[in-house]
């Protein structure tokens, strides 16, 4: 499923990037006490320091997870995460799902997390269950609300707001990416990195006005894997986290605070000037009126001196 697209991956200019510590995972991953300061791991989740963290391992029955402690607050950000799907047989599965979801930290069904979740669900799917005409793995985008179920009987039909076949992201010979951009109220959209290293493929870009795309204000990132009766290693190699800043939104912003800032400069300025001279002639009348009521009172002084001497 292919929804209308905007005229690139990234349709708002990004004038500034802000790395986010606090949802990035590089090797080591862990710290001198052997804990990640920012994320949790559960399940049957295994660090590698050197190497990897291996969500699920090539056997079968197993679930894995991490989830960031704090939640993901900005409003525009983008996540660049390299993985690695890999085993020895012909036959293998599930596949592993990135997390946005109110949620976090919680096994279940769908892809090693919990079902009827809210917020946003990015699938790598390797096993096909019942989806005629689709290529897989193939990677979709679901908006829960906390309510909907997954269609798990037909790989997320029922659910999809965008997707792409991406055969070739399994035992690829070069480091597979997924990176995923987020304008608040704009656009969602979706590139990967299996083909050629260096160039990335569009699966999927999605404007506000194309589906559902609000993902909640406070929403948690996470990873999850599962693996059934069929099996692959699910590995996380890195996750980078990005604040993003639109050319559009700062110059919007910043003109209009500058207009105004300068508006407010001029006319304290003419506040200031008229008020010095209001100032100036109100005390050179005040000195003319002492003047004044001196020699007046002088005057009746003197007046005064004269008739009582006669």
């Amino acid at each position: 499923m292919r929804l209308p697209t905007l005229s690139s991956p990234c349709a708002w200019p990004v004038s500034s990037r802000i790395p986010l510590r606090t949802h990035s995972l590089t090797s080591p991953y862990l710290d001198s006490d052997f804990q990640s300061r920012w994320f949790d791991f559960g399940g049957d989740t295994v660090v590698r320091a050197d190497k990897y963290i291996r969500l699920t391992a090539d056997r079968p029955s197993q679930q894995g997870w991490l989830f960031s402690r704090v939640p993901l607050t900005a409003t525009n950000w983008q996540i660049e995460l390299e993985f690695q799907i890999h085993g020895n047989g012909n036959l293998h599965g599930d596949g592993f799902a990135l997390w946005l979801t109110k949620q976090r930290a919680t096994m279940g069904p769908v892809f090693g997390s919990t079902d009827r979740f809210e917020g946003l669900g990015i699938f790598f799917d390797t096993y096909k269950n019942n989806r005629p005409g689709v290529s897989f793995p193939y990677v979709m985008a679901m908006m829960g609300d906390g309510q909907t179920t997954y269609d798990q009987a037909h790989d997320g039909k029922a659910n999809e707001i965008a997707g792409c076949s991406a055969r070739g992201l399994r035992n690829a010979n070069i480091p597979t990416k997924a990176r995923l951009t987020y304008f608040q109220d704009k656009s969602l959209s979706l590139e990967l990195q299996y083909k050629t290293e260096d160039t990335w493929t569009e699966c999927f870009t999605l404007s506000s006005e194309d589906a559902n795309i609000a993902i909640p204000s406070v929403a948690y990132l996470g990873l999850s894997a599962e693996t059934g009766e069929l099996s692959d290693n699910h590995d996380i190699i890195s996750l980078k986290a990005e604040n993003l800043y639109s050319v559009n939104n700062k110059n919007n912003a910043g003109g209009s605070r500058g207009d105004s800032s300068r508006g407010r400069g001029r006319s304290s300025r003419g506040q200031k000037k008229s008020g010095s001279w209001s100032w100036f002639l109100f005390k050179w009348v005040l000195f003319f009126g002492a003047i004044a009521g001196g020699y007046f009172g002088w005057t009746i002084y003197r007046t005064k001196n004269r008739s009582s001497r006669f």
